[in-house]
């Protein structure tokens, strides 16, 4: 089995996770909508990741909606004493799986008890705030009163910690000046790399920096130089692609997201891929060459 600490740790909140953690957005059916083919697939999937020493799951009760938290809920209440799960607020699902806007104080307020109620616990340790002034891509636009909700939620000992999620640099300040913000969630990957000031950034803070869509998401990774690395090293072009997230910044931690336990062992297994100077140089180049599918 893989040994996945061997990728590091980094602090999330008051909590120290590993480096490689799993995203559920994948354990509901088609297009994040309804339920899941095979149940007893995504409970599978959820056992092996504890069972393999993840200690980090990233979730939502918008993913269905409802569905992926309790399959999480089934498969592992109660929970191991060291897991954290983060979940996120902000957006709600249409009857056609639209994802729509659901970020007023209300809204926020029932997700939060929605949450709570679907994974069975007392308080979230983390509730991202998912910005949705932009749905496909970070917006500018103020997250005060949204913020405002959740630190009161806070106060009344729901939840634990505040995150933010698909926002601005600017934002994060506002944020910062409201709350603690803990953790940053937005789209990042080796192909995909608009926020790499911001993770430098929030390094130097200590805040971690959770990208989402670390494989590409909906539109996988292509690359022919990531294919080519992979084959010189006996791996996989999405472990290498894994792997250079790691190596990428301390603050990163991961959330690749699957229904299958034999993908997830082998998302795991980047925890052990060395990537040798050269490979780096040339894959530190590919955020100027390509490249994600249409």
């Amino acid at each position: 089995m893989t040994d996945i600490s061997k990728a590091g740790t980094f602090k999330l909140a008051d909590r120290t996770v590993k480096r490689l953690g799993y995203g559920a957005m994948q354990l509901a059916g088609p297009g994040v909508f309804g339920p899941p083919k095979d149940r007893d697939a995504a409970l599978a999937v959820l056992r092996e990741a504890i069972a393999s020493g993840v200690d980090h799951i990233d979730t939502s009760d918008f993913y269905g909606p409802h569905i992926t938290n309790q399959i999480i809920r089934e498969a592992l209440h109660p929970y191991p004493a060291n897991l954290t799960i983060v979940t996120k607020v902000s957006a709600r699902r249409g009857a056609d799986a639209s994802w729509l806007p659901a970020m007023s104080p209300k809204e926020l307020t029932e997700a939060v008890h929605d949450n709570l109620r679907n994974l069975g616990l007392d308080v979230i340790e983390v509730v991202n705030l998912r910005s949705m002034h932009g749905i496909h891509g970070p917006a500018e636009g103020s997250l005060e009163p949204q913020l405002n909700t959740l630190a009161e939620l806070q106060r009344q000992g729901l939840i634990r910690h505040i995150g933010m999620s698909n926002v601005t640099a600017t934002q994060i300040a506002q944020g910062r000046g409201i709350a603690e913000i803990v953790c940053v969630q937005n789209q990042y990957n080796i192909a995909h790399r608009d926020d790499d000031a911001l993770i430098d950034a929030l390094a130097a803070d200590g805040i971690a920096y959770v990208p989402f869509f670390p494989l590409g998401g909906f539109t996988p990774l292509q690359s022919d130089t990531l294919a080519n690395v992979a084959r010189k090293l006996g791996a996989t072009p999405m472990q290498v692609a894994l792997a250079w997230l790691l190596r990428r910044a301390p603050n990163i931690l991961l959330i690749p997201g699957t229904s299958s336990v034999g993908h997830l062992r082998e998302n795991l297994a980047a925890a052990e891929l060395d990537l040798p100077a050269d490979a780096l140089k040339v894959l530190n180049g590919i955020g100027g060459e390509t490249e994600q599918a249409a």
